[in-house]
């Protein structure tokens, strides 16, 4: 295992030189063009006072420049900040000051009106589509000279490598420390576990700055493969990208997968050439997921991960037993149990329902600036408290439940919208589902499930609650039902259930 991020490409350059790397944008890009690349934007950065341990934050979407920049932030010892383009422009200005980042790089015309807030003296601007009055070009950086030696000298493995933000759904998010041996180990093992080889071409359209599309990209660069890396995801699009490209692997979240599938065109797309498909950051129906892989001709692995843990947690290797709807098991060096909700250092038996909790030398070093914050997620053992609802089979496998925190409570009973979701995409007319609490004055909270329709088919909301009364005990049933065109989304394609709770107010309700 290299010792640090930024030594990852120039290995690969050294041992796959000419070998296509990367493909976005239309233009293909060479390992020794990358390594090149990386290390003249290194140079250029350290010419202006970007030095070992300093911040610079990534605002972007998909692109060569993005994953240049990032390599190359890492080959000078200073530490990336990460940014979900998605965040609005006070979110992100919120990240890159409690950072203390001294450069922003990326797609910055939503910054540039926030130059004050920023601190006009402090931080620089680069831009990757273009200048300003206030802000820099990306070009001028590449047009410059490789005039050192990258990676620098001194960069440790337990270095601080990245400060990725939460998504702080209440209150501000909280930035994640990882070190660099927290990345390079999940990419080391995650690769491992799929047999990811320089013969892989893998498409993606999950955001590089996720970790879920950071670990597909440098996995990539690590094994030779080929990434194909698309800025958005588009269904026609993506389904064109794997048979152009003969793609033998597809990495995405549930929701890209119902895409697929509610595709009348599917069948018209030679998949042939995939071996093995990945799915995280959500759960996704098991019947969902027979369905896409009898449609796809490929297994589909389903993993789980968080920002917290720079990458993976556990994962299915694609050689050896699989159930689906589990996670899988932990990844090599992690161990994991399910903790009591009563006593969190209490383990409970399989099948019982607890948190799910993380130990190994992937968790986060703590929080940026937030020592109480770190203090209440990694207890005195070194476990990290995930928020995850779970529970373990005899074998050893993972199941979440749901997270924490969306745990929906009527009339007592718990409901796990998970659960739910997972029926309710088991209808033959339902693409997609989601599942929030609404408020109740007799019981507290109601299950409210937002459904999306099959293309072509006719959706009914009584025909679904009789569906999931067949399936669910009585008090499981959502009680009311929304048929609506889409669903709101991250820009990994998570499912934002804060924005169905804010829709599901009483005078918007039907059933």
């Amino acid at each position: 295992m290299e010792q640090s991020i930024g030594a990852l490409v120039k290995d690969s350059a050294r041992r796959f030189g000419d070998k296509t790397a990367l493909i976005a944008d239309g233009k293909h890009w060479s390992f020794r063009q990358l390594d090149n690349f990386s290390s003249i934007v290194a140079s250029a950065l350290r010419e202006r006072g970007v030095g070992k341990g300093s911040v610079v934050s990534l605002y972007s979407p998909n692109c060569a420049q993005w994953i240049i920049a990032y390599y190359a932030i890492l080959k000078l010892g200073a530490v990336v900040n990460p940014l979900n383009l998605m965040l609005t422009p006070s979110e992100a200005a919120y990240a890159v000051n409690d950072c203390k980042a001294v450069a922003v790089l990326g797609a910055l015309d939503k910054l540039v009106p926030l130059r004050d807030t920023l601190g006009r003296d402090r931080i620089r601007l680069i831009s990757f589509s273009g200048t300003g009055a206030t802000i820099e070009s990306f070009d001028d950086l590449l047009a410059g000279d490789d005039k050192g030696t990258y990676p620098v000298e001194g960069i440790a493995p337990d270095d601080l490598s990245t400060i990725g933000y939460t998504s702080g759904t209440t209150g501000h998010p909280k930035g994640a420390m990882l070190s660099h041996r927290s990345i390079l180990l999940n990419t080391a093992m995650t690769s491992t576990l799929h047999v990811r080889t320089e013969h892989d071409t893998v498409v993606s359209a999950l955001p590089c700055s996720h970790v879920y599309g950071n670990i597909v990209m440098n996995s990539a660069i690590a094994c030779g493969m080929t990434l194909v890396l698309h800025a958005v995801f588009d269904a026609k699009v993506i389904l064109a990208s794997i048979e152009a490209c003969r793609a033998t692997m597809f990495e995405g979240v549930p929701t890209m997968y119902m895409y697929l599938l509610n595709l009348p065109e599917l069948h018209d797309y030679d998949v042939s050439t995939l071996t093995r498909c990945t799915v995280g950051g959500q759960t996704m129906s098991p019947y969902r997921m027979k369905e896409v892989e009898s449609r796809l001709g490929a297994p589909l692995l389903e993993l789980w991960g968080m920002t917290e843990l720079g990458g993976l947690g556990t994962t299915h290797p694609l050689y050896g037993p699989k159930k689906h709807g589990s996670i899988g098991v932990p990844l090599p060096f992690l161990s994991a149990r399910i903790g009591s909700l009563e006593h969190p250092s209490v383990a409970v038996t399989a099948g019982e329902i607890g948190e799910l909790q993380i130990r190994g030398p992937v968790t986060m070093m703590g929080y940026f600036g937030r020592p109480e914050a770190t203090a209440e997620t990694i207890d005195t053992d070194g476990w990290l408290h995930t928020g995850d609802l779970a529970c373990v089979d005899e074998e050893g496998f993972i199941f979440i439940v749901d997270r924490l925190k969306d745990m929906v409570i009527t009339g007592g009973f718990n409901i796990y919208p998970a659960e739910l979701e997972r029926v309710l995409c088991e209808h033959p007319s339902v693409a997609m589902a989601a599942v929030v609490g609404v408020p109740d004055e007799m019981k507290g909270e109601l299950a409210k499930a937002f459904v999306v329709c099959r293309n072509g088919a006719d959706l009914h909301p009584e025909d679904v609650l009789d569906f999931c009364r067949q399936r669910l005990a009585a008090y499981k049933v959502p009680r009311l039902i929304e048929v609506v065109d889409d669903l709101p989304k991250t820009s990994s394609g998570k499912i934002l259930r804060r924005e169905l709770r804010a829709k599901a107010l009483p005078h918007n309700q039907t059933s």
